[in-house]
């Protein structure tokens, strides 16, 4: 099985983001919820709140969206294109997919591109709290094996050293920086 991690690596950009601009310009009165994020996102540099602490802070424009399934559909609508060229080529059956980003963000588009294995954050579409931990770094690892057990992981890409947990499991693993993909640095 090959495993991929999301945003800039299958993803041209950030899909979080995107999404967050998206819904910024469809009801601009959000902006005040998110400028709170400046001051959690200090928090979390100073070492005074784990990082899912801070992305909770983050997501809590999602309180102000009562709709929010059908945001997220109008969302993949207008940036599918932004799936990478090299994934589609050489996408498997048995792709996995496992990143940061939320869970109801991309469950969409892992439907719509036949992708049937995600592992993301689990964020409430409706209230931005965390139903566990940011899945990142080690916690993709924990995450990968309560799903997977034992499986090996043939390839791994992603666009971050913070992956190198992954990584190591790898049989091969490789970095990728835009359209272009390399050996992981070092494992």
């Amino acid at each position: 099985m090959n495993v991929y991690d999301f945003d800039k690596t299958i993803y041209n950009g950030d899909s979080t983001e995107d999404f967050i601009i998206m819904c910024l310009k469809r009801r601009p009165a959000l902006i005040l919820r998110l400028l709170r994020c400046g001051i959690s996102f200090a928090g979390y540099k100073a070492g005074l709140c784990s990082k899912t602490e801070f992305k909770e802070v983050m997501y809590r424009f999602l309180r102000d969206i009562d709709n929010i399934d059908d945001w997220v559909e109008e969302f993949w609508d207008s940036h599918l294109n932004k799936i990478k060229g090299f994934y589609i080529r050489q996408q498997k059956d048995d792709d996995v997919i496992i990143s940061a980003s939320p869970e109801f963000l991309l469950r969409d588009v892992c439907g719509r591109i036949g992708i049937k294995h995600l592992i993301a954050s689990r964020v409430d579409r409706h209230t931005g709290c965390y139903l566990g931990i940011n899945c990142c770094g080690e916690e993709k690892v924990r995450r990968f094996r309560k799903e997977f057990g034992d499986a090996e992981i043939d390839k791994f890409y992603s666009d971050s050293l913070l992956d190198a947990p992954l990584a190591r499991l790898a049989k091969s693993a490789y970095m990728v920086r835009g359209d272009e993909i390399i050996d992981w640095p070092s494992r």
